[in-house]
């Protein structure tokens, strides 16, 4: 139905482009394109059909705009680096073509995890009759999804949101990062932010944790509390809920590496002069770690992502729990990734297939939840992510 230009050949392209191949009746011709090319054809070469690849350098606006208007794609979906997200708009909009992405922007200077900048780009899509489409991965993304659909079909009222995010893998190294260390790790880093009475509380990272028991055998892991951008969304979107919080699970190793990596100033973003050369401390440690689109075959277990979900139905107070479960190996089989790869290139496929499908098409700047979250929960079962809903779970969560 559509040509589509996916932007980014890292572990979540990967996914992309394989979830995409699957589906030539929706997407009837794909372009990978990366400021690498050699990765895009690597990836090529593991597909069920052929795709073209290009080089492109996504934060060269003119250079997009020269490669959009060859390619003359219907949409673009962007898995590049969220520091490229407002180039990559500015394209679009140049061009013409639909948007979409997986993560907010993040200025690269400072690690800010917020929607405004995106947020006001409303208008000018709007006039232009073209969509954007922010945060089609997991988290955000289905965890959107799942608070939308909790909202359609269990609440009057949502009042509280605790989002949970369970990396049951391992991959055997003393430390790696799942997806981009760069990304993570700033992340991981920055200050908690967590919704409370109507504002948002600043804590210190990682400052409160709490034990969480998943469902299906998964295991009991430490969960920490940590910012993430769809409590952003979600709580003005759902102006009833009164408290909202993002859980990270995180192991011992990663926890202990990580303080000793921040202590000597390795997870640092501010350039520092190393022998007459301006290095990012962050982005030389990225070269050093393992690469994440390499930790597929290496790691084994599974992720538990969800949504709990407290508030009130015909009066009554109720809670609900929904989550999917993953196996890492289960994605290496099909796709050649890891989980947290697939868990967020899996959604990026289908928030592009609901728009080229016209399920999902308006014109301007919007957040997973503010659409139906009944086709698209309906296709996550259909394309490698079921998903499950446990009633009143009894969590006794912080």
């Amino acid at each position: 139905m559509a040509k589509v230009l996916i932007i980014g050949a890292g572990g979540v392209g990967q996914v992309v482009a394989h979830k995409c191949a699957q589906l030539p009746e929706v997407f009837t011709e794909i372009v990978l394109a990366s400021r690498t090319e050699s990765k895009c054809k690597a990836i090529a070469e593991l597909l069920i059909r052929p795709i073209e690849t290009a080089q492109v350098d996504a934060d060269n606006v003119p250079e997009l705009v020269e490669l959009i208007n060859k390619i003359k794609p219907f949409l673009i979906i962007n898995v590049a680096l969220p520091y490229q997200d407002l180039t990559i708009m500015d394209a679009c909009l140049e061009t013409g073509v639909h948007y979409m992405d997986t993560a907010n922007y993040e200025p690269l200077d400072t690690a800010k995890f917020e929607y405004k900048w995106q947020w006001a780009y409303q208008e000018k899509f709007e006039k232009a009759g073209l969509m954007a489409l922010l945060g089609s991965g997991f988290d955000p993304g289905a965890t959107n999804m799942f608070t939308a659909y909790a909202a359609k079909h269990y609440f009057d009222e949502i009042h509280t949101l605790n989002i949970i995010d369970v990396n049951g893998g391992d991959h055997g190294y003393p430390f790696a990062t799942n997806f981009n260390p760069e990304i993570n790790i700033r992340e991981v880093t920055a200050e908690c932010r967590h919704w409370e009475n109507g504002e948002f509380v600043a804590t210190p990272a990682m400052s409160l944790k709490q034990s969480f028991t998943c469902p299906d055998e998964v295991g009991e892991y430490n969960i920490y509390r940590m910012y993430h951008e769809e409590l952003e969304s979600l709580t003005k979107h759902y102006p009833t809920i009164k408290k909202a919080q993002f859980w990270m699970s995180f192991g011992e190793s990663y926890l202990k590496h990580l303080e000793v990596l921040g202590n000597v100033g390795m997870t640092g973003i501010e350039p520092v002069n190393f022998n007459g050369t301006e290095i990012v401390p962050i982005q030389f440690l990225k070269h050093l770690l393992p690469d994440p689109s390499t930790l597929g075959p290496r790691t084994k277990g599974k992720t538990c992502i969800g949504c709990v979900v407290q508030g009130v139905k015909d009066g009554e107070q109720k809670s609900v729990y929904v989550y999917q479960i993953k196996d890492h190996q289960d994605c290496y089989q099909e796709v050649q990734s890891q989980a947290i790869s697939y868990t967020t290139g899996v959604p990026a496929m289908i928030g592009a297939k609901m728009m080229i499908e016209g399920k999902w098409m308006k014109p301007g700047v919007w957040n997973m939840e503010q659409l139906d979250p009944d086709p698209f929960m309906e296709d996550m079962n259909k394309h490698g992510l079921p998903w499950k809903v446990m009633e009143n779970p009894e969590f006794d969560l912080i």
